[in-house]
């Protein structure tokens, strides 16, 4: 026998045309549906009016496009960023990247996700070079791991960066696994794989030093 959950009935509605209040104008069989059914209803046209009473239009607007000033102005930031970090001007490099970066973090949710996440992948990317040209090697980590998770694939630069700076510290063995990870998504072939698979072997040959 079918349980109550598995059986569906259809009832008959009616809107009203002023107050467009829903209600069930048949009968139905037992006392117990028609007091179910008008407890529904009843719930169903207070939360009409209540949505009714609201300030403002009661539809959100429609998604605004891309605002291309935005980009710009990210990409401006990031060209300046690029230029101090050519002078070996780490610290003004790393305050333009992390406005970039904020900006960025910034742009509205109707927005393209995938636009943001390459965006950030090559700021944070950019970030963590600047600071491993200080030497912040954890401070480099961590962003190097942020663009990675940004763009996990057709990212070297920043595969290579997390190996390093996990090299540099002494952390042979999860610089090993990174690296080895890197090399399954981004193959060896290319350029950037030829660099990770030096830096591989790098750190293959500290662990054995250190054995």
């Amino acid at each position: 026998m079918a349980s109550e959950i598995d059986l569906f009935t259809q009832y008959s509605l009616y809107m009203d045309p002023a107050s467009k209040a829903i209600s069930h104008p048949g009968s139905l069989p037992s006392q117990t549906q028609t007091t179910a059914i008008t407890n529904e209803l009843n719930e169903l046209n207070t939360l009409h009016r209540t949505l009714l009473s609201l300030d403002g239009p009661g539809i959100p607007p429609p998604p605004l496009p891309v605002n291309p000033k935005r980009a710009a102005q990210v990409a401006k930031l990031r060209d300046t960023g690029n230029a101090a970090y050519r002078k070996n001007n780490y610290d003004e490099a790393i305050r333009l990247y992390t406005f970039a970066i904020d900006m960025s973090l910034s742009r509205p949710g109707w927005e393209p996700v995938a636009l943001a996440r390459e965006e950030l992948a090559g700021l944070f990317g950019n970030r963590a070079q600047a600071y491993m040209g200080m030497q912040a090697w954890p401070e480099g980590l961590v962003d190097a791991k942020a663009s990675v998770d940004s763009k996990p694939v057709g990212n070297v630069k920043a595969w290579w960066r997390i190996g390093k700076c996990l090299a540099e510290m002494g952390r042979y063995d999860e610089a090993k696994t990174f690296l080895s990870k890197a090399l399954e998504i981004e193959g060896r072939v290319s350029e950037g794989g030829k660099e990770l698979v030096g830096l591989l072997g790098d750190v293959e040959a500290a662990l054995q030093r250190r054995a």
